[in-house]
């Protein structure tokens, strides 16, 4: 049977898929559409499988499905195993807080299943502020593809014997697609975890089915190599005009990959945008082919599995390592990024490229060089060597997983605290509201207030305990009389009695994982109910950065007429922290309603004030982050 045309273009595209999604694991605020390139990799898998299973239906009547398999084995498994176990041998020699489930991770990869255990595990591609984050995550593609390649050749011999006609497959193969795609917008819109949505084999398939239907309408050997010039100007066009749109889509904000747009029909969008440039790049009266060939591309493109395989991993490791990567971000993200290519360059020459054409006679007469005394290949021997310890290791964290239980984060003294907390907030807030709904708003003499309180302080001081943490007895007097609204996230659940014990009049609404966008609705809401204080206290960015765009979003919704105090982030172990107070200094120029609380410089020098992940302050540093949020806002806030 002839072969294929080889389309050198499609490293090119691969290239894209692979920085894609690099760029927005390092930074997905800034690259918010970079995870867009995994359905680039499925549209290519799904068009070249397809077209190479259907040129041999046409050559030949039939097609060889053991080559096939004993194919996509010596190209997936050797780069996923090697992935699988240097992690395994890492995590049990330098980060054994991950082995627990390692077994039925690394099982559930090999059996291609990883994305249904992730699903059933709450694992979340989204979450990246986590003690346990997994290494493994973005392996869930691997599953999806490895379900396709098993099913695929079996799909195509029934197509083709039962369907029959071309026009007949297409058809169907669409209609399976659209199936997907509305699958897929069906569960967002009934509000099914957003997870199970993401790695579902069922909402993602559209993108390899879209690239099955293309291989049908437009085979690689059947397109014609002389085309008039007006033909390839038109090609050459639609090839620019979809090129724009793709890496428009890498970096919009409409693909945020947490709202709407994105599962009702974003993504849809993008795949079809990727068949009509892989189309364009295919055909050979179009220039797309070469513009996206060269070295660089080529090299990323050709080790584009290893790179995506690696990618998390060295990530997770890294930066579990480094404390301060929030400090120097580029620094530490090029050292990442060398370190990927680096892995991946070395596993591509010694695992990828060898295997991919491994037989049973190399591999016999591979072991016997090696067990060969007399034979002075060191090199080698040293090769073989290393990988029989990573085999040994690894397979010894596996075999040990079963038997370490998963840190329960709920049984923590920090999350018993947040539990605590929210149950004692949800209470205080319900009748707080009442109150609120019932009183009438009132402005007091400033002046009045102040000299009240100086007796008070003199005669009745309260919450004492709390003057050597950096707040004066009159400001301990003042915060009792102040209305509050205050949204956070975790770092401010974990200290809401201590707010609440300075400010009771505080309505605090404080979530783990929160992120800004929640903010909205829940000031809309308060505002609604007409709850919502003249003094709005705002502790969010722990779990992820925001725009310009959110924070004025923010101050609009709130009005000039109120004071808003925004807490910085003391997160040093991710890069978004100094972006993020950047970006809070900024909007306190831009708005003189906005108060930034300044907890980063405040505790930077403190690490004893915190809990292990250097972000939640412990039972000592919510005292000191309570007075200095309490103070600030007595200093500036409307009576």
């Amino acid at each position: 049977m002839r072969k294929n045309r080889f389309i050198t273009g499609y490293s090119g595209l691969r290239a894209l898929a692979v920085i894609g999604v690099i760029l927005y694991h390092l930074d997905p605020s800034s690259f918010m559409g970079g995870y867009l390139g995994v359905p680039i990799f499925f549209v290519l898998s799904g068009y070249l499988v397809t077209d190479h299973m259907f040129n041999s239906y046409d050559q030949t009547g039939t097609y060889n499905n053991r080559r096939f398999y004993l194919n996509r084995i010596k190209k997936i498994y050797p780069q996923l195993i090697s992935v699988l176990w240097l992690s395994a041998a890492y995590i049990f020699l330098f980060q054994r807080n991950l082995l627990a489930k390692l077994n039925q991770i690394v099982f559930a990869n090999i059996l291609n299943v990883y994305n249904f255990w992730q699903i059933h595990n709450g694992q979340s591609y989204f979450e990246r502020f986590a003690a346990n984050e997994s290494p493994f995550t973005n392996l869930w593609t691997m599953s999806i593809e490895g379900q396709f390649y098993i099913v695929w050749p079996i799909v195509i011999f029934l197509l083709v014997k039962f369907a029959k006609k071309k026009k007949n497959i297409f058809w169907i193969l669409m209609g399976l697609s659209i199936a997907s795609a509305i699958m897929m917008t069906s569960l967002y819109l009934l509000k099914a975890d957003i997870n199970r949505i993401y790695y579902g084999t069922d909402t993602r398939f559209f993108s390899l089915g879209l690239g099955a239907a293309l291989a049908v309408i437009w085979p690689v050997e059947k397109l014609n190599t002389n085309v008039r010039k007006k033909y390839t100007i038109i090609l050459d066009v639609t090839g620019f005009v979809s090129f724009a749109l793709l890496i428009l889509m890498y970096f919009s904000k409409l693909m945020d990959p947490q709202q709407a747009f994105t599962y009702c029909g974003g993504m849809l969008l993008f795949t079809l945008d990727v068949c009509i440039f892989a189309a364009v790049i295919a055909h050979p009266g179009s220039h797309w082919n070469q513009i996206m060939s060269n070295k660089v591309f080529d090299w990323i493109g050709s080790r584009s599995y290893g790179i995506y395989l690696y990618q998390f991993p060295v990530m997770i490791f890294f930066e579990d390592k480094i404390g301060n990567i929030g400090e120097h971000p580029f620094m530490y993200h090029t050292i990442e990024v060398i370190l990927i290519l680096l892995i991946s360059e070395i596993t591509y020459r010694l695992i990828e490229k060898p295997m991919g054409k491994i037989s049973w006679d190399k591999t016999k007469k591979y072991f016997i060089r090696i067990f060969n005394i007399e034979t002075k290949d060191y090199v080698k021997k040293f090769q073989a060597v290393f990988a029989m310890l990573v085999l040994i290791v690894g397979s010894i964290a596996i075999a040990v997983s079963p038997n370490v239980k998963a840190e329960d984060f709920n049984k923590s003294q920090l999350a018993q605290r947040i539990n605590q907390n929210t149950k004692k907030q949800k209470k205080d807030n319900a009748k707080l509201i009442e109150n609120l709904k019932k009183q009438k708003n009132k402005q007091e003499n400033k002046s009045k207030i102040v000299e009240e309180a100086a007796q008070e302080a003199k005669k009745h001081p309260v919450n004492k305990s709390y003057v050597k943490y950096g707040i004066s007895q009159l400001d301990l007097q003042l915060a009792q009389k102040i209305q509050v609204t205050a949204i956070g996230d975790s770092v401010m659940a974990g200290a809401s009695n201590n707010l609440k014990q300075l400010m009771p009049k505080a309505l605090i609404d404080a979530a783990v994982s929160r992120q800004l966008n929640v903010a909205f609705g829940l000031l809309d809401n308060y505002q609604n109910q007409g709850v919502l204080a003249d003094n709005v206290l705002i502790g969010l960015g722990t779990n992820g950065p925001f725009s310009m765009d959110d924070l004025d979003r923010i101050m609009h919704q709130v009005g000039p007429k109120r004071k808003v105090f925004w807490i910085n982030v003391h997160v040093p172990t991710r890069d978004w922290q100094n972006p993020v107070n950047d970006l809070l200094r900024q909007g306190a120029k831009r708005y003189h309603n906005l108060i930034i609380i300044d907890w980063y410089s405040y505790s930077k020098n403190h690490p004893k004030w915190f809990y292990d992940d250097h972000t939640h302050p412990n039972i000592e540093g919510s005292k000191y982050y309570s007075a200095l949020i309490t103070k600030t806002i007595v200093k500036h806030s409307k009576f």
